[in-house]
């Protein structure tokens, strides 16, 4: 029996397929009842951990498998602990994501907080978007945490936030951290918990396997005992409270503060309520509505946008959706709500099915050209810029190496990369600091992850900026800035020296000030010109998370200039080429994954993932053995050279200058383009970038290289050792390590007297 009810054709479709495949002894064995509004136990028991068995153990979850792939994921996951889930029955235990899993990860979190914090006041926040099930989640995680004596912030009526507004909170209010249950702009049957520390940045690795190993002592109690008891609060427990957030208007009115003190200042607000013209926002899921309208509200701009979608839909208003899959095979696919991704229509044409499922073609039709398109995703930390242009303007933007759909006969959609529309917001930025005589009063830097564009190392090479390269991941970047801070606290009349992952150590200057940090899948922050400040006094150079409403912020600002100066976005960018001189114009992302992520049959989901993870790990090592090899002076250039020549004889890698690991993929450095090759951290996809001079040049590696089988021919044969082979992933891991914690700031939290700094 269905019993959520759908919204249209397409999800009335999904849920039948789902409803089919789960089995019925998971349909009649809900287990955790949050109808249930009173205090009740949970009892783990052993059956439990064991495989479900009808006649032999009809109690059966599997719970041991689940932990074995749960502990997998948070070892190297980059945004959270993400899967699939039984979107109708959210406590079947065969998805990565169920209740039970939930339960079991806030009782080990509860545990861990204790076994640091003991018996001082433990405060933590959760907060959610609109995925399928995220309301029961959230109640779960909140009613566990009372039942440990643990405070937990929500918004009012437990509604959707975004996960910048979660991390905000979490710095801002000295929290311990935090709970956000999204799976960013993944597809509508996954989701994840992406856990908070008390800087608001996501878990590294390290702080995962706590908890992951606290599961583990629950198992080895079960296993000793026989059983192990949960307890869940009644839903009314004053631990779990909203005041706080009510008298902040779900942190709206500390958001806006810190906005005026940043990116939202006079000259920018000034120049956003100058617009002629509205700014379109496309609000994908409908949860970024309710606090970004509020923000606008305040800070008096609200009546220069547009909204589409505004209503919350966990279906995401059938956007990505369709009833074939690429190949043309009848079934339901979901391509995300990533709007730049990029396949291939029946007739072998590029083309942008997340787009294409906005129809925009009517829904723009009455909007005038130069009109600009701001989508956002569920939890609202991700932007995609697009704009409306002329026909006429095509040869252009080809130029450009810009991508673009059709609207109508005389008019297109241009669509930027984050790598195109953040160099023109870092862009703009610095102009506005160097117009009102901030820029050069203190050094400036950025940080970014290495699979972004080298149009910005170009950018920020010619205009003084220093740049910090890291791994993918907006923790990563977090990381840094915690580092950058660090060394300002401790020695402020010294300069702060970081080492990148290039193992280069960049020289940021005395007091650094972060200009721009952000990421080519579209999260970006903007740094603050004073040190951010805590209610209890911790300081930070920025926020850590990634923010679209900055960006947004920002990308009004630029609009209105633009419209002012009677220019396109592709004018500005075309401008910002010519007058940095940048060479590497073009940048290309290839996305291989090697199952169909909205299978609804989870046995053939798990066996096509595992057999897809397989060929992902294939595939990484190839190029991980030859970074790690070379690293380790067993093998030179001139042979890796060798190696893929004779691998790849259709590309040429003479010009090929380094080969390195860059903590989750291979960086390989030619002279006139990068290509890097990095395998998910959370799926069985292989992620190939590339950014150079030549736009087909570098599609084509990215293409070939992230296809490859992973094969080892006789000539990598000759000259790699199968013991290097074996153990380069173990040792890639040691190797980002030590990276990570060079110089780390593991300043230890200390809990603030909440009397004073949560007296709103």
């Amino acid at each position: 029996m269905i019993t959520k009810e759908a919204s249209c054709t397409l999800e009335r479709e999904l849920f039948s397929a789902v409803e089919e495949k789960t089995p019925d002894y998971i349909k009649k064995h809900k287990l955790i009842d949050l109808n249930n509004k009173n205090e009740f136990v949970f009892t783990l028991k052993r059956e439990h951990l064991q495989k479900y068995d009808e006649k032999n153990n009809p109690e059966g979850l599997g719970l041991n498998d689940w932990l074995e792939a749960y502990a997998k994921e948070a070892a190297v996951s980059t945004a959270g602990i993400r899967g699939p889930q039984n979107i109708l029955y959210p406590h079947d235990t065969r998805f990565p994501i169920n209740m039970i899993g939930i339960m079991l990860a806030t009782e080990a979190k509860a545990l861990v907080a204790k076994d640091l914090y003991g018996d001082k006041e433990i405060i933590k926040l959760a907060g959610r978007e609109v995925r399928y099930n995220s309301v029961e989640f959230l109640d779960l995680i909140a009613r566990v945490q009372a039942a440990h004596g643990i405070t937990t912030l929500v918004p009012g009526g437990r509604k959707t936030i975004p996960i910048w507004m979660a991390s905000f909170l979490a710095f801002k209010l000295d929290l311990l951290g935090g709970e956000y249950i999204t799976s960013s702009h993944g597809i509508s049957v996954k989701n994840a918990t992406k856990d908070l520390n008390s800087q608001g940045s996501q878990y590294l690795p390290e702080e995962s396997m706590l908890f992951v190993n606290k599961i583990r002592w629950i198992f080895d109690e079960v296993n000793k005992n026989g059983s192990y008891d949960i307890k869940i609060s009644a839903d009314n427990n004053p631990l779990i409270t909203e005041d706080i957030m009510k008298k902040l208007n779900d942190g709206v009115k500390l958001y806006v503060k810190y906005l005026k003190d940043g990116v939202a200042k006079d000259t920018n607000l000034n120049l956003i309520k100058d617009l002629k013209e509205k700014i379109v926002i496309e609000n994908v899921g409908g949860s970024a509505y309710r606090t970004l309208s509020r923000i606008l509200k305040e800070l008096g701009t609200d009546t220069k946008y547009d909204w589409f979608n505004t209503e919350e839909d966990p279906f995401f208003h059938s956007i990505g959706k369709y009833d074939t899959d690429p190949k043309g095979n009848k079934t339901f696919y979901d391509y995300s709500v990533d709007a730049t991704v990029i396949s291939k229509d029946r007739e072998g044409n590029a083309c942008f099915p997340v787009i294409k499922s906005l129809h925009y073609e009517e829904k723009l039709k009455n909007y005038p050209s130069g009109t600009i398109v701001l989508i956002t995703d569920p939890d609202h930390d991700r932007l995609t810029v697009c704009q409306i242009e002329n026909r006429s303007n095509l040869d252009r933007i080809k130029k450009l190496g810009l991508d673009y759909t059709a609207l109508d006969g005389e008019r297109i959609l241009t669509v930027y990369t984050a790598n195109q529309s953040f160099l023109m917001i870092m862009d703009f930025r610095a102009n506005q600091l160097k117009k009102e005589g901030l820029f050069e009063k203190h050094p400036r830097f950025i940080i970014k992850t290495t699979a972004s564009a080298r149009s910005w190392d170009e950018w920020a090479k010619n205009n003084g900026v220093k740049v910090v390269n890291v791994p993918v991941g907006f923790k990563e970047i977090a990381n840094i800035m915690k580092k950058v801070e660090k060394q300002i606290q401790k020695t402020p009349d010294k300069d702060v020296i970081i080492t990148d992952i290039f193992n280069r150590d960049i020289n940021l200057g005395i007091n650094p000030k972060l200009i721009f940090a952000g990421e080519e899948s579209g999260g970006m922050i903007i740094g603050s010109e004073s040190l951010i400040k805590s209610q209890a006094g911790r300081i930070a150079v920025a926020m850590r998370e990634k923010s679209a409403t900055e960006a947004i912020v920002v990308a009004s600002a630029l609009a209105s200039y633009l419209e002012k100066e009677n220019k396109l976005l592709s004018d500005y960018l075309s401008e910002v080429f010519e007058k940095n001189g940048i060479v590497s114009r073009f940048d290309i992302r290839e996305d291989i994954s090697y199952y169909n992520e909205s299978e609804p049959d989870i046995e053939k989901l798990k066996a096509d993932k595992k057999a897809g993870e397989a060929k992902r790990t294939k595939n990484d090592l190839f190029y991980l053995t030859l970074a790690v090899a070379k690293e380790e002076g067993k093998i030179t250039l001139h042979q890796i050279k060798e190696i893929l020549s004779s691998t790849f004889k259709e590309l040429d890698f003479s010009n090929l200058t380094d080969v390195k690991f860059v903590g989750d993929g291979t960086y390989m450095e030619f002279e006139d383009k990068f290509i890097e090759i990095r395998p998910s951290g959370t799926d069985a996809k292989t992620k190939s970038y590339g950014a150079g001079a030549d736009k087909n040049n570098i599609k084509e590696y990215a293409r070939i290289m992230g296809n490859y089988s992973g094969e080892l021919n006789d000539c990598y044969l000759k000259y790699i050792d199968m013991q290097l082979y074996n153990t380069a992933k173990e040792k890639s891991l040691k190797s980002y390590a030590v990276f990570t914690n060079k110089d780390a700031n593991n300043t230890t939290f200390e809990i603030p007297d909440y009397k004073k700094t949560l007296n709103f």
